[in-house]
């Protein structure tokens, strides 16, 4: 058996230019974008991690990927010394995650563009450190909670502005009471609440989807009664309505009974409005 020279292909490479690294470095945050979209974060996060990935790339002047301990270093030792805790800590873990993506897929490319092995400049030394105790959430109690209402209540007497102050108050209080999210409650228009159905309304705006059906079956009723159709009409048995089910209009099986055999079925169904 002979020995052979072992030679390495990458030194007949030309070396990339930088408009190459360039584009590259571009197709990198793109797929760095895609992939966090993937994993389901959202279009809010996404674009916080690449705004903080933006200015790290504007003060190193190079791709991050060329980034070394010495320089987190410096960046995070002196640059954002004085800021707040939230915004060093949001953007070193934006870094550890843009890093983690170029280890996992573009660690053997970038080394044959460059010659460099990408390694995270966080580690164990610079890392910015968090608050260690956990934020534990408790609700308050019942009795908490009226006191709270009977605070407000009572300062709506002498408030300077009576109009903010009781959209307020009922706001926090519908919230309360039937578990409205605030997206929600913002969307409810007085008329979207039913007074004679009760203590809780049923409110059926269109930012609220999820409530009760009541208000559009009370709504069909009456569209029937004033456009004369019968109002002993079948009525479904389920209390979800949607827009695919039909039902049969006595009077026009009269009418297609009477015409006779040749007409289209008695019982065919005719569209009935949902809403």
């Amino acid at each position: 058996m002979s020995l052979a020279v072992v030679r390495d292909l990458r030194e007949g490479r030309s070396p990339a230019t930088p408009e190459e690294l360039a584009d590259f470095e571009t197709d990198v945050l793109a797929g760095f974008v895609l992939a966090r979209a993937a994993a389901g974060l959202a279009d809010g996060t996404i674009r916080s991690d690449v705004g903080h990935l933006d200015q790290l790339r504007a003060w190193f002047g190079r791709p991050l990927w060329e980034m070394e301990p010495a320089d987190a270093d410096a960046y995070f030792g002196s640059v954002l010394r004085g800021t707040a805790k939230g915004t060093r800590l949001a953007r070193a873990q934006a870094l550890k995650t843009y890093f983690l993506f170029v280890e996992l897929r573009h660690k053997v490319e970038i080394h044959n563009l460059t010659g460099r092995v990408v390694e995270c400049p966080i580690d164990e030394l610079n890392r910015p450190r968090g608050q260690a105790d956990a934020a534990l959430r408790i609700p308050p109690s019942n009795d908490q909670v009226d006191q709270l209402f009977a605070g407000w209540r009572a300062e709506l007497a002498t408030c300077r502005k009576f109009a903010p102050t009781a959209r307020n108050f009922a706001a926090a209080r519908l919230m309360a009471e039937v578990g409205l999210r605030v997206n929600e409650v913002r969307g409810l228009d007085l008329a979207d609440v039913k007074w004679d159905l009760g203590r809780f309304g049923s409110p059926s705006s269109t930012s609220s989807r999820r409530w009760s059906t009541r208000p559009a079956r009370q709504a069909r009723k009456s569209t029937l009664s004033s456009t004369g159709s019968a109002a002993t009409s079948p009525q479904p048995s389920s209390s979800r309505l949607t827009a695919s089910r039909t039902w049969p209009s006595p009077t026009r099986s009269s009418t297609l009974a009477a015409a006779g055999p040749g007409s289209t079925s008695a019982t065919s169904p005719t569209p009935w409005p949902s809403r």
